[in-house]
């Protein structure tokens, strides 16, 4: 007892490595296991893996799903999306073209072969049935369609000659040949095919009925269902035509054998016998000529049967191969152009997506890619442009729709963001893209607690959509509610750890708070998962420059610059911080260049001014401040600009630091 407590406090005391090493023991089980479904299954884990936030698990999964099934395309989106996709031209190459094209001919022709084999077995099957049955139905059938004819014992009617399954409409009559005992005094009675009328005919005068051995009656019907069973298995089983005699050879048989066995048994007597057959040798000749036809079809066939058969094979390979080589090189462009967009490498993405052919071009999901890519890019008179297309093209396609409403938003374009919003709402009121634009209708009439409401609407129909919870948190950035602004940017983070937009809102929550160091460590990760972007640069830049670190705020702003042409905010700016540097006459040609770019905002006139109050230029000073008041500046700024255009003449140890 005092050794197993020992043991158990010894237990106790490592629980917690050997749980570790089992749970480590567990995993590396797990990976060794066969994953079911093969390719799906492996996508399906991964999702998984992404869901529960492990996603080089998730990542790995993903890999091994393509390596089952190049085609899987859910699987290279979701390696884009994590940022680990390979080249396109790699995964989508001429070798698993050729992989493929051998995997597919492979199954084909185990296909085949298993519908051969399963062929013969059911053939094998309905013969060894049939032959067990169809004995006792003929023999049945014999004795229930064959009847005596009143007065004439030997005459019987027979049902024998059947096609198809269909009764014939004319009796046939079967005459028993007696043997030669019974016919040396009588003569055989004359046939007619109606039996009623035999009997009119006749009437009491007809004959006796003979006596008839019963030995040579029951050999005479065992014949009779011997031949029988074999015209009505031959009707049943097509027969090759190697084992079908040609027609001219049965006949002449045929002849033969009842002009013989006539002769023999009636003395020379053999019309009536071979009347009473005639029936039968019409069966057998409409039997022959189609025997005959499919033998002559064959042979006609068989010289050329197996050149069709290698010219069909090699067809069907040529279009298999020309087939597999149009789509990979289809998935390589998609998929390039994919992968560099989650890259967020838009300008090379749009270059790709250029090369797609027209009728790829033109369908809604490369049209709402090439609308991200313009959105990324803040061209967002292309991305509108592009968005409407596809909206137009697929109205009923909510994917990206989202965007389309941001992209509305930041052109102030209330009624078109409005209608969109109905719009979508009326297609799924469950969408979640459908109430994030609802939600910048809102935003964009700065109902920012009614915006809040339908961007939490949305998360709560799908709390997977990273960018819902980051509009939540530019809304309650907007509020000035820092604390859930950054509560929602974190679960932004927690579903997307590569979504960029969150990392840009805590870095500018934290550059409002002035808590620098976080806002440039946020900057620069956001930084690093979208390097191209120019509002990022600049804001670093700013971060970087709140950190008296001018030297690389000034490269950053650079960068934005040439990043972006078309975008102010880094040339004011860098404006800003020449400013603090004193250099003058580098912030001025700085600021006049912007004006070419924007030459209607206040702000960059307003710093104009105070540069040239700087360098005693008071004229130009206000007169730049009285453009910035013309041109109706925020109300904060208002109270600024003209305090400042006050305090132009007295000199600048008597103006305050928050003059501009």
């Amino acid at each position: 007892m005092q050794a197993s407590a020992e043991g158990a406090a010894g237990s106790g005391g490592g629980s917690g490595g050997r749980a570790h090493a089992e749970a480590a023991q567990r995993t590396a089980t797990d990976k060794r296991e066969k994953v079911p479904s093969g390719a799906t299954g492996h996508y399906l884990l991964g999702l998984i893996y992404r869901y529960t936030g492990r996603m080089e698990a998730a990542a790995e999964q993903f890999v091994q799903a393509l390596t089952l099934d190049p085609l899987l395309w859910a699987a290279y989106e979701e390696l884009c999306m994590l940022g680990v996709a390979e080249d396109a031209n790699e995964c989508f190459s001429e070798a698993t073209a050729l992989r493929l094209q051998k995997e597919h001919t492979s199954t084909s022709s185990l296909e085949k072969s298993n519908f051969v084999n399963e062929n013969r077995f059911l053939s094998s099957n309905v013969s060894a049935s049939l032959s067990d049955i169809i004995p006792k139905q003929i023999k049945q059938l014999h004795a229930n369609t064959t009847a005596e004819v009143s007065g004439y014992p030997h005459v019987r009617t027979t049902a024998l000659h059947v096609q198809n399954g269909a009764p014939s409409n004319l009796s046939q009559f079967d005459t028993p040949s007696p043997t030669i005992s019974q016919t040396s005094c009588i003569a055989p009675p004359p046939l007619f095919r109606n039996t009623h009328a035999y009997q009119n005919t006749t009437g009491a005068n007809a004959p006796s009925k003979p006596k008839v051995n019963a030995a040579n009656l029951t050999l005479r019907r065992k014949y009779l269902d011997e031949a029988g069973l074999k015209k009505v298995s031959g009707r049943l089983f097509n027969q090759s035509s190697d084992s079908v005699p040609r027609r001219s050879a049965r006949l002449s048989r045929d002849t033969t054998i009842n002009s013989n066995s006539n002769i023999a048994m009636f003395g020379g007597n053999g019309a009536d016998q071979l009347s009473g057959n005639r029936y039968h040798v019409v069966d057998e000749m409409w039997t022959d000529n189609v025997a005959a036809t499919s033998s002559s079809a064959s042979i006609v066939d068989g010289k050329f049967s197996e050149q069709d058969k290698a010219e069909r094979v090699l067809s069907q390979d040529s279009k298999l191969a020309i087939g597999i080589r149009e789509l990979l090189a289809l998935l390589r462009t998609l998929g390039e152009g994919y992968r560099l967009s989650c890259s967020f490498k838009c300008q090379e993405a749009l270059e790709v997506y250029r090369k797609l052919p027209e009728p790829q071009f033109n369908t809604g999901w490369v049209l709402c890619q090439v609308g991200k890519a313009y959105f990324e890019l803040v061209n967002y008179l292309e991305a509108d442009h592009f968005f409407e297309l596809a909206h137009r093209l697929s109205p009923c396609t909510l994917e990206g729709m989202d965007i389309y409403s941001t992209v509305l938003y930041h052109l102030n374009e209330e009624m078109r963001l409005s209608y969109l919003a109905q719009e979508l709402v009326s297609i799924d009121r469950l969408s979640p893209q459908a109430w994030c634009a609802v939600g910048n209708c809102f935003a964009l009439r700065k109902d920012h607690e009614t915006a809040l409401k339908n961007f939490q609407r949305a998360v709560q129909l799908d709390s997977r959509v990273a960018y819902a919870h980051t509009l939540c948190g530019h809304e309650y950035s907007a509020l000035e509610d820092y604390e859930n602004s950054i509560k929602l940017y974190r679960c932004a983070l927690q579903v997307d750890e590569r979504h960029y937009n969150a990392w840009y809102g805590l870095g500018v929550v934290y550059l409002r708070q002035e808590k620098f160091e976080f806002a440039e460590h946020h900057f620069r990760r956001a930084f690093l998962i979208n390097p191209c972007s120019s509002v990022l640069m600049c804001y670093l830049g700013m971060a970087l420059h709140a950190l008296k670190r001018s030297g690389d705020a000034l490269e950053m702003m650079d960068k934005a610059i040439f990043a972006d042409k078309k975008n102010p905010l880094p040339k004011y700016q860098k404006a800003l911080i020449l400013l603090g540097l004193q250099k003058y006459p580098e912030a001025l040609d700085e600021l006049e260049r912007l004006k070419e770019i924007a030459p209607h905002e206040s702000s960059m006139y307003a710093l104009m001014g105070k540069i040239y109050k700087q360098i005693n230029v008071l004229d130009k000073a206000v007169f730049c401040f009285g453009i910035a008041l013309d041109l109706k500046p925020p109300a904060a700024d208002v109270a600024i600009i003209k305090s400042a255009m006050e305090k132009v003449h007295l000199p600048d140890e008597l103006m305050d630091d928050d003059d501009l």
